[in-house]
């Protein structure tokens, strides 16, 4: 636009000049004459200038169009480098993800050590399979209600996956006094479907001996969002808050899931540790990638090809 003013004001300055001149310089005999020359002289240098101007503002428009294009060519090839940054982004997730279900699974099947009683060591082995001896406290069983049996094989079959089991019932959880140390745990005995909860209805399972129980270690769970607070006076839990079942059993807050190996027959059924995290990585993966072959390519065409043709 600088431009364009600067040749309009040059182009007014001569008109002006040539003017003055006719006035001056040509004599009264021949000024009609000089008049009409001197005005299609002016006419002429008009066009040249007009066609001076219009080849300039061409030329502006045409550098604004390719600065626009440009700009745009750059910002739309922000969207397919995105995407696949996201994509190797969550690749890694996934191998992070595979590898802390790996070390789960380790530590959920390596050899049972015995139960150690400092809560400082005991809040670094969640996960660790522990062994005990001891009795069961039937009378004093708490319900974590609802909850679905867990099964290993179909979790890693449906891993990642919204699915459900169909059944719903709860887990048994039952003071245990360790002969062996001296003190009262928490077990999670395990699953029973609805209509098992009540003891009375699994009698055959309620043993009173000293039995022998291999689990693995829990700390307490926080509540999560859209989850129930616990009621203690109707003996309804619905997430494990160790300090309070403490409380009302009388027990250590230390609290193990007994294995499958621990079921006894005719009472829950054991082995209710989920240690299959959700997985889905992997579809977010492939949605990332493809998005980003697919804008490269339209960015291809609309810039790349549209040149080279």
């Amino acid at each position: 636009m600088s431009k364009l003013k600067l040749v309009l004001a040059c182009y007014n300055n001569t008109l002006n000049v040539i003017g003055a001149n006719t006035h001056i310089l040509v004599p009264k005999r021949t000024l009609f004459a000089s008049s009409q020359t001197q005005l299609t002289r002016g006419y002429v240098f008009r066009e040249k200038v007009l066609n001076v101007t219009r080849q300039s503002s061409s030329t502006a428009a045409r550098a604004e169009s390719g600065e626009g294009d440009s700009f745009l060519k750059y910002l739309l090839l922000l969207i397919p480098v995105a995407t696949f940054g996201l994509g190797t982004w969550q690749m890694r997730r996934r191998q992070w993800k595979l590898q802390l279900i790996e070390e789960l699974r380790s530590l959920t099947t390596a050899e049972p050590i015995s139960l150690p009683t400092d809560p400082m060591e005991l809040k670094t082995l969640e996960y660790r399979r522990v062994k005990v001896r001891g009795r069961y406290d039937h009378s004093q069983e708490l319900y974590i209600l609802p909850r679905s049996r867990v099964d290993p094989e179909k979790e890693a079959r449906e891993a990642g996956q919204l699915s459900s089991s169909g059944e719903v019932g709860a887990n048994i959880i039952t003071p245990f006094y360790c002969s062996d140390l001296g003190i009262k745990i928490l077990v999670n005995r395990g699953y029973v479907p609805k209509q098992r909860i009540r003891p009375e209805t699994r009698m055959k399972g309620q043993v009173e001996e000293e039995v022998d129980v291999v689990g693995v270690v829990r700390l307490t769970e926080q509540r999560k969002p859209f989850i129930p607070q616990n009621n203690v006076e109707q003996n309804r839990w619905h997430f494990r808050d160790l300090d309070a079942m403490a409380a009302v059993t009388g027990a250590e807050a230390i609290f193990i899931d007994a294995d499958l190996g621990s079921t006894i027959p005719g009472g829950p059924v054991g082995g209710q540790t989920r240690v299959t995290l959700r997985n889905e990585h992997m579809q977010y993966v492939v949605t990332w990638y493809s998005l980003s072959a697919a804008t490269t390519y339209m960015w291809y065409l609309k810039f790349l090809k549209r040149v080279a043709m």
